[in-house]
């Protein structure tokens, strides 16, 4: 079942295929202020860079499709790629090095292939070849629900928990129960951050890796250091550029908690160098006696349930957010859950993410003289994160979710409110079910 935690606070404006316009804004910084004449770039690269890891599993051989695995944690999260390798898998929760690569040019408006030259330590060969999206006529569109998804009545509550913190706070926790209120408080009751979504896309007019042809999964000691370059029909011959460290794959994001139960838990983490801040959430659910009730936490100084957050974030988003006390910074690497909160559920799932440094590159750069047009031939936009799951357990370390996940006896039925075949990961789609009448 489609997770309606993640879509219903809320939707994340879609950003249109060739928005140049939108592109050069970001890239020209406070444009409203400026006098200078600015022109879109004619051609827009983004690489999207993730590294994703899962209590248990990140030790675990090549799968090429997860099963009910991946059927839930796609759903959890909105995004494809959860079966293999597949353009999405960045946005996605499976273990490993992820890659979203994207290009578009104003030469070419339906999409132009390209090929793109990497570094040797990438070990992923000389070259990616990017192809272009084709329209998909009655495709279904991303973000857009049926009438009959949503019943006109939910029931049970949601408890809403803040801070890091071993007790809870006064004021704690928001409580929306919707035998008194109707669905339409949800909105307001979890409303939280949200950007616009300026990373790579697969949508007509862009070329894209992976793709069809080409799906290899990145290795496990690949790095993106070093000289990349495009070249392709419409493409500007200039597209070079070098990636850094700080836009290399970051190290993964080692959670691991202590206690539980009816006690607090204590989340730690390995500090990552080219981390800018840190965020965690978690949820859980039970259902007794019919009455089903989520219980939300999130790392967060201010009532911020962080829907929005679990993703990529600009640099100036990561800077207002740390002002604002809603991430963690770079030097912290421990969190305390208030004792109680998730006892009443057969398990909690924690979710965590460090922000890399984004990078955005143009040529020519901006004169610094406004009297003198900027006309990029392009701009190169590259995101870096890294988030991990696990699960809060009362064992010490990160509970049963540290085990390896073993497939399900033939005939069993799967524990309620539990992930079938991934022991300690809760089943929240069950809970939502029981939420939402379904």
């Amino acid at each position: 079942m489609k997770n309606r935690f993640s879509s219903l606070p809320a939707r994340r404006a879609r950003v249109a295929p060739l928005a140049f316009a939108c592109v050069a804004l970001a890239v020209s910084g406070n444009a409203g202020a400026q006098t200078q004449v600015v022109k879109p770039p004619v051609a827009q690269y983004w690489m999207d860079v993730a590294t994703l890891s899962m209590a248990g599993m990140d030790e675990m051989p090549d799968i090429p499709d997860m099963g009910a695995l991946g059927g839930m944690m796609g759903g959890m999260t909105g995004m494809p790629g959860m079966g293999g390798v597949s353009f999405g898998a960045t946005r996605g929760m499976m273990p490993g090095r992820w890659l979203d690569l994207a290009v578009v040019t104003q030469r070419k408006p339906a999409g132009t292939e390209a090929i793109q030259t990497i570094p040797a330590g990438q070990n992923m060969g000389p070259s990616l070849l990017l192809l272009p999206v084709q329209a998909q006529p009655g495709a279904h569109q991303p973000g857009r629900e049926s009438a009959d998804e949503m019943p006109e009545r939910p029931q049970g509550r949601i408890l809403f928990y803040w801070g890091c913190s071993e007790t809870v706070r006064p004021g704690q926790p928001r409580v929306l129960d919707f035998a008194k209120t109707g669905s339409e408080d949800y909105g307001k009751f979890m409303m939280g951050r949200a950007v616009r979504d300026s990373g790579a896309k697969a949508t007509p007019g862009h070329a894209v890796w992976p793709n069809e042809k080409q799906r290899q999964k990145v290795p496990a000691n690949a790095s993106l250091t070093g000289q990349h370059a495009l070249a392709g029909e419409g493409l500007p011959a200039s597209l070079k550029f070098a990636i850094g460290q700080a836009q290399d794959f970051m190290p993964r994001l080692a959670l691991s908690t202590r206690g539980g139960g009816a006690g607090a838990s204590n989340v730690g983490w390995p500090s990552l160098a080219t981390a800018r801040a840190y965020f965690l959430s978690a949820m859980s659910g039970s259902d007794k006696a019919g009455e089903a009730e989520m219980v939300i936490w999130s790392s967060a100084e201010v009532p911020e349930p962080g829907w929005g957050l679990m993703d990529y974030a600009s640099n100036a988003n990561v800077d207002q957010w740390l002002k604002e006390k809603v991430l963690l910074p770079a030097s912290q690497t421990q969190c305390a859950i208030p004792a109680g909160i998730f006892a009443k559920a057969p398990g909690a799932m924690l979710r965590g993410i460090a922000y890399g440094q984004e990078l955005n590159l143009a040529q020519p750069p901006r004169p610094s003289d406004k009297r003198i047009a900027w006309e990029p031939e392009w701009a190169a936009k590259i995101r870096v994160k890294s988030v991990a799951m696990t699960m809060l357990g009362e064992d010490g370390a990160t509970g049963r979710a540290q085990s390896s996940p073993r497939a399900p006896q033939p005939g069993a039925e799967p524990e309620k409110f539990r992930v079938p075949g991934v022991p300690g990961l809760p089943d929240v789609g069950r809970v939502l079910k029981g939420l939402f009448g379904g």
